[in-house]
């Protein structure tokens, strides 16, 4: 995709962000973005990019890392721009901001049952690795309901 625009997230883009989010089904009820997006922009290791065609929101990402290796989240790409280049674009810019800080893998969740999404990320390099993912809720006020 040319003439995608990639800068980090302003106060301006907060609803604009948490809408392109929301039409993309990223938001889930045990998330609350305001908080995410607020925490991202709080620390040094993590950054919320936003990629802008004609002025407008076209795809962002939350990248960040651990001293040690990237992940991203919140990748979005709005529901009429995708399967259009926009997706790699963001992407690309969230592995350049990693590099740019000395970060050499990214690692990154997809939910399995996300078949189109599995696909997007082997078409633009990603491997399955064998490994167990484990999570404990260290507060439990946030776990959601079963």
């Amino acid at each position: 995709m040319t003439g995608l625009t990639v800068t980090e997230i302003t106060d301006a883009d907060l609803d604009a962000v948490i809408d392109l989010w929301t039409r993309c089904g990223l938001i889930r009820p045990w998330n609350d973005p305001v908080a995410d997006i607020a925490f991202a922009r709080s620390v040094d290791n993590t950054a919320i990019l936003i990629g802008r065609l004609d002025d407008a929101i076209a795809a962002s990402v939350m990248v960040g890392h651990d001293g040690h290796r990237g992940t991203v989240y919140y990748v979005s790409v709005d529901p009429a721009l995708q399967r259009s280049g926009t997706g790699r674009a963001i992407m690309a810019a969230a592995e350049d901001w990693l590099k740019a800080r000395g970060i050499w893998k990214l690692n990154l969740m997809v939910r399995a049952d996300n078949t189109a999404v599995v696909d997007f990320y082997r078409a633009i390099g990603y491997d399955t690795e064998e490994r167990v993912t484990m999570a404990k809720w260290i507060d439990p006020a946030r776990k959601p309901a079963t």
